[in-house]
């Protein structure tokens, strides 16, 4: 598909290169001419336009009308925004994302339906993450709240053992695992291993009883 990434520093660049290593076309604006030839290979396939992705004529330069996502990936959350309104409500682009440096911003813009990466609130939880593998975090959850997607390493009580034993009923249940970094569906039969980072949907009010399974361990669940 055409997407247009709006913005190449080091994120804009980089997202814009894999974008075109994985065959899609890809076209990247950016204000400063420079950038271009700073943070994109010679050998690069995509179009580059110098402009500002706020700017109709320059997103139409961009293919704006064909593409079937953006993403806003600038340094700045104000320019960002405008850009994921513009190609979210003028385009109709249906797959749009913005980066905010912000995450107070962040969360009033997604509850208004625009999808966005905090970059600080993004590192902060990857360093909790890993100074905390014990812990559960939360990856996701619906806009009502009474689902979420929690992340978490597999407890010593678990290895070896069936993880499609650990769900309960409509509480809680392992959707996938990471596994020495590929991520796979669990399926009756997978079996827990040592390292292994699940992912596990689980409603509002059986987020205790997940976390005492958890710590009990599989013998526990008989």
């Amino acid at each position: 598909m055409h997407v247009v990434v709006v913005g190449c520093g080091r994120v804009g660049s980089e997202l814009a290169m894999n974008l075109d290593g994985a065959g899609h076309s890809v076209a990247v604006i950016d204000k400063d001419r420079r950038s271009f030839q700073r943070y994109l290979p010679d050998d690069w396939g995509g179009k580059a336009v110098v402009g500002f992705g706020f700017d109709r004529d320059h997103l139409e330069q961009a293919g704006v009308r064909e593409a079937q996502a953006l993403a806003a990936a600038t340094g700045g959350d104000n320019s960002n925004i405008l850009t994921a309104r513009i190609a979210r409500e003028t385009y109709q682009i249906p797959s749009v994302v913005a980066r905010i440096q912000d995450p107070r911003r962040a969360v009033i813009y997604e509850r208004l339906g625009i999808p966005t990466v905090a970059q600080v609130q993004w590192t902060t939880d990857q360093m909790l993450r890993r100074l905390f593998p014990a812990a559960s975090v939360v990856e996701w959850a619906d806009a009502s709240g009474g689902i979420s997607m929690v992340e978490r390493v597999l407890p010593d009580g678990w290895a070896g053992q069936r993880l499609s034993r650990m769900g309960h009923q409509d509480a809680f249940r392992v959707a996938a695992v990471t596994r020495a970094g590929v991520a796979k569906m669990v399926g009756p039969n997978l079996v827990g291993q040592e390292g292994d980072v699940l992912h596990i949907m689980v409603s509002r009010d059986s987020v205790d009883d997940l976390e005492l399974r958890l710590q009990a361990g599989a013998e526990a669940a008989r």
